[in-house]
């Protein structure tokens, strides 16, 4: 069995650490600049349709992480962090600050999307 094999048979019989390593290292590709949403996120990495997981992975990682967290919308590009809450207003200043309008709590996908080259077709 090869590491792509292994992989895949990891994250199919659902081991959490095998998950959570596919995701973090999706999440670790998205330049500067560019964004994605949960559920895009979720399916690059190989889970399927575990937006809802990505979101609960994403809110634990510690303060100091260095991932791109802050990249990750929801549908549409919504910004799903309120304005006015620490972590909401400082994922909009780490978007402003890498040149993405933010306007109404929304990010245009089409302008700032992302995707993997994997996944580009």
């Amino acid at each position: 069995m090869n590491v792509d094999e292994f992989h895949r048979n990891a994250l199919h019989n659902g081991d959490p650490e095998a998950r959570r390593a596919a995701l973090y290292l999706t999440l670790a590709q998205i330049p500067e600049g560019r964004v994605t949403t949960y559920g895009e996120l979720a399916a690059m990495a190989g889970l399927g349709r575990a937006a809802r997981w990505v979101g609960r992975m994403l809110s634990q990682l510690p303060d100091d992480t260095r991932l791109p967290w802050h990249r990750v919308m929801g549908v549409g590009g919504r910004l799903s962090l309120p304005a006015g809450s620490p972590a909401g207003d400082e994922q909009r200043a780490r978007l402003r600050a890498e040149g993405v309008m933010v306007v109404n709590d929304r990010v245009d996908i089409r302008r700032h999307g992302w995707h993997s080259p994997e996944h580009s077709g």
